[in-house]
């Protein structure tokens, strides 16, 4: 056995409250690390083709990276993994917090549910014994209840405590799943597939030590990690951050990106530095995707710049192994203690919905933490019935009385309350906004922003169109956490990666939207690449600052004791990639089918606003991707020479 890898999993059997450990044979870590890696690896012949994602053939995990808990920086992160309810296909959803390294610690790689309990239950883990245990007392409670009671009710020390709230009760499709009282593992609407089995939370203990190859390495590269992420020069206050963005949005040409720019805004204000800035620039969709910077200008969204947000801090908060801290602990009189606002959930609840009340933003980051609700599907969702109701399609009867003109900031919060109980409309909303569009009709599709029926983050392909590619191209489609043209220049994998495409330092806008090879190569080095840190566990925040800075390559061999260079690991993210596009086939997704919706596309261009006559070519940038992966051009299926050598289960 190498090291990082604790060898094991554990199966949990909710229909019968059987469980066994299941040994993983090495090769398995070796050809798909561990992660999202392993995870792909044990559920594509474990959940049937055609399975309910709702029902007790789909499998949820919970699964933890190759390099949690040895020792290095930025990988502490966690995913939830399962056949997701919201597509249809592949779904995984990627948290931070401290849950991931209590996994390993509980000596195992990952934790897998199948079945439906017939009464709620919670699991707990520590000291070699799991136990699964009756949730009654917990079922009904929002996830910062859950959670308190459960660190009473267990005689665990230090539990780590991963739940749902009303909305995964609920089955809400844009349900998520709950650690740390606010951080998600928000995205593919898993926390419906937990509610579904009756699964309340999971509670780990564990004292177990991860095993490390060479520990003298790893602390020489963290050493070298942590100077890079300690250099933090002087930056401009908060209020002149559109400015910055209105600056970069007049010029002809762009600067390629250095993630240490980045790196030095999430550590001063964390992701809501970008709140002003992106709005200016045309990277954040406004008013359900129809509007621009002109409409949502400095005077509206001065109210959600980023000092805003960080004068409210009172701590920062760090998730494991994390040195940045691009989290936030803030007080508000009528919340108490809660997490700041991301960016996403700032931008999907503000500028998305034309609401200019930053106290509102700060009410319903906590409603939504508390219900374990996705906020950027949440946030879309409201977006979409706003434009329903002022174009008719939805009235003051069908909403129960609550007025949802653009920017009424009440009328969001009234009605995200229903949509978390599944009350009056929000019984329709509760799926997101393709289910409610097929609903309503009356050509409410229009108004329906999403890809293969998740909701689209908050950032926008007509400024970058390399998120409309990863929006329609990823197994789990509608996803900014995976690459873009911006991400790539970030990523600067060509300083480690033989024969990737640098990129020149200054270059004309227009170029971004002229598909071509070099486009599509870099697009799939992005997606390879974050397969391997997902399946490390590690963070997209500390991969910005390039390559050269976060050693993820170094680090996995000296974790493991492995030989081997940038490029195998990446053509192991492309193993990984393949089977989870091979698990949409099969189960009946055809991925020249998964769209996204034309307003997003540029289609028609908008005729004012930073974005304004722009549009993405994405059928021909998409054939791109698919051909230079060795995929199917024409359908996006993986060919079966591509296809990773899987003999049947472990």
């Amino acid at each position: 056995m190498g090291g990082g890898y604790m060898g094991k999993v554990l199966w949990v059997d909710l229909t019968r409250g059987e469980m066994h450990e299941e040994r993983i044979p090495d090769h398995i870590y070796a050809d798909f690390l561990g992660g999202i890696g392993l995870a792909a690896r044990l559920l594509y012949d474990r959940i049937p083709p055609g399975a309910d994602p709702l029902g007790p053939e789909n499998v949820l995990g919970f699964v933890a990276g190759l390099l949690t808990g040895a020792g290095t920086l930025f990988t502490g992160r966690w995913m939830a993994v399962g056949k997701s309810p919201l597509t249809g296909g592949w779904g995984d959803a990627n948290c931070g917090g401290n849950f991931a390294p209590a996994i390993k610690r509980c000596g195992f790689d990952g934790i897998f549910f199948s079945g439906i309990s017939p009464h709620p239950v919670y699991l707990t883990v520590d000291r070699g014994e799991a136990v699964l245990n009756d949730a009654a007392a917990v079922w009904g409670m929002d996830t910062y209840q859950t959670h308190d009671h459960l660190v009473q009710a267990t005689n665990i020390s230090r539990p780590r405590i991963a739940c749902i709230g009303p909305a995964g009760e609920n089955r809400s499709l844009i349900a998520g799943i709950c650690n740390d009282k606010g951080r998600l593992a928000a995205r593919s609407g898993l926390g419906a597939v937990m509610g579904a089995k009756r699964l309340k939370a999971v509670v780990l203990g564990g004292a177990l030590r991860v095993p490390v190859c060479d520990r003298d390495k790893v602390r020489t590269l963290t050493l070298a990690c942590n100077e890079a992420v300690s250099f933090q020069p002087p930056f401009v206050p908060g209020e002149m951050t559109p400015h910055l963005g209105a600056l970069m949005r007049v010029l002809p040409a762009q600067f390629a990106t250095d993630g240490m720019l980045y790196k030095i805004l999430l550590r001063k204000w964390g992701t809501v530095s970008m709140n002003q800035m992106s709005i200016e620039m045309g990277d954040a969709p406004i008013k359900n995707w129809k509007g621009s910077n002109e409409d949502f200008g400095p005077e509206h969204s001065a109210a959600i710049n980023p000092d805003v947000f960080s004068d409210a801090t009172i701590a920062k908060y760090h998730c494991h192994a994390c040195p940045l801290g691009c989290g936030g602990i803030v007080v508000k009189n009528e919340l108490g203690e809660t997490h700041r606002p991301e960016y996403e959930t700032v931008l999907a609840l503000g500028g998305l919905c034309m609401n200019a009340d930053a106290e509102s933003i700060f009410v319903l980051n906590d409603l939504l933490n508390r219900a374990g609700m996705d906020t950027i599907s949440a946030g879309g969702t409201v977006a979409f019935a706003m434009e329903c109701f002022e174009t008719g399609k939805i009235t003051r009867e069908d909403t129960g009385g609550i007025d949802l003109t653009w920017g009424n900031s009440a009328g969001i919060v009234a009605l995200v309350k229903k949509m978390i109980h599944r009350e009056g409309i929000g019984d329709l909303l509760a799926d997101g906004v393709k289910q409610a569009a097929g609903k309503i009709g009356r050509g409410s599709d229009r108004f329906a922003i999403h890809a293969g029926g998740q909701e689209l983050a908050m950032h926008d392909g007509r400024f970058d169109p390399g998120f409309a590619v990863h929006y329609t191209v990823e197994p789990s489609p509608g996803r900014h956490t995976v690459g873009s043209q911006l991400y790539y220049e970030m990523f600067q994998l060509w300083r480690k990666v033989p024969g990737l495409p640098d990129r020149n330092f200054l270059y004309l806008k227009g170029s971004k939207y002229v598909p071509d090879e070099e486009k599509a190569r870099a697009a799939v080095a992005c997606s390879r690449f974050m397969n391997v840190l997902n399946a490390a566990g590690g963070c997209l925040f500390g991969a910005f600052m390039g390559v050269h800075r976060l050693p993820v390559f170094e680090w996995l061999n000296a974790v493991t004791g492995w030989n081997r260079l940038p490029e195998d690991y990446m053509a192991i993210g492309g193993r990984i990639q393949t089977l989870r596009q091979a698990f949409n086939v099969r189960h009946g997704i055809d991925p020249s089918q998964v769209k996204m919706s034309n307003r997003a596309l540029g289609r028609p261009p908008m005729i004012h606003g930073a974005n304004r006559g722009r549009s993405v070519p994405i059928e021909a940038m998409r054939r791109d991707y698919w051909r230079q992966f060795g995929w199917d051009d024409k359908t996006g299926r993986p060919l079966p020479e591509n296809m990773p050598k899987i003999k049947g289960k472990t």
